[in-house]
């Protein structure tokens, strides 16, 4: 009887185990198409909004709107890759008194769960990674269209974009310098508009 018993809670566990794995590989993978991708932000400096982007960034996302379990998303961005038109102060941006790009060369997201807030509007909630320090935050992403490549035969695209607001001074980016804490702002404006596909 004891045996029986033990046999049972054994195959309930593995199939409770096999259930989670299945969600974790159901979701669907989608490759980014990096050539129509894009890592973009803004900032103030004294009133108006200096615009600028990341060049090389890499990830991947698994996304299914029936199984979010199953759904994640990492992404990286190379710090070293900052460009704002302005090669003096991109350099600077590199330095210690913001990214230090020598010590810490990328930026991190992982996620930890999707939510849904409509059919096209998601919540990724996740840790973020700038320089040494990581703090939990939420990106909305929106789906903005989805149809077959009519160029590419048996591929599926899809669009989201993410947009949200992060602190700089969360991350100790230009803490410390009179010129970066007064005459630049302290919010960053984040907008990555991204085409993702997938084999159908």
């Amino acid at each position: 009887m004891v045996s029986t018993f033990k046999t049972m809670v054994l195959a309930v566990a593995i199939t409770a185990l096999g259930t989670l794995s299945a969600n974790a590989q159901d979701a669907t993978m989608w490759k980014i198409d990096k050539s129509h991708t894009s890592v973009n932000f803004s900032i103030n400096h004294f009133f108006s909004s200096v615009p600028g982007k990341f060049t090389d960034f890499d990830g991947m996302i698994h996304f299914d709107q029936n199984n979010l379990k199953g759904s994640k998303a990492d992404f990286s961005v190379s710090i070293n890759s900052i460009n704002t038109d302005d090669e003096k102060r991109d350099e600077h941006l590199k330095s210690k008194e913001f990214f230090d790009a020598n010590t810490f060369s990328k930026m991190t997201f992982q996620s930890t769960k999707f939510e849904k807030k409509s059919d096209k509007e998601y919540l990724i909630h996740g840790k973020l990674t700038i320089k040494d320090v990581t703090k939990n935050v939420v990106l909305p992403m929106k789906i903005t269209g989805e149809m077959e490549h009519p160029m590419m035969e048996g591929t599926i695209i899809l669009g989201v974009v993410i947009d949200t607001t992060i602190d700089r001074t969360d991350y100790g980016v230009g803490t410390g310098d009179w010129a970066a804490t007064m005459v630049v702002g302290d919010e960053v404006k984040i907008h990555i508009p991204m085409e993702l596909n997938r084999k159908n």
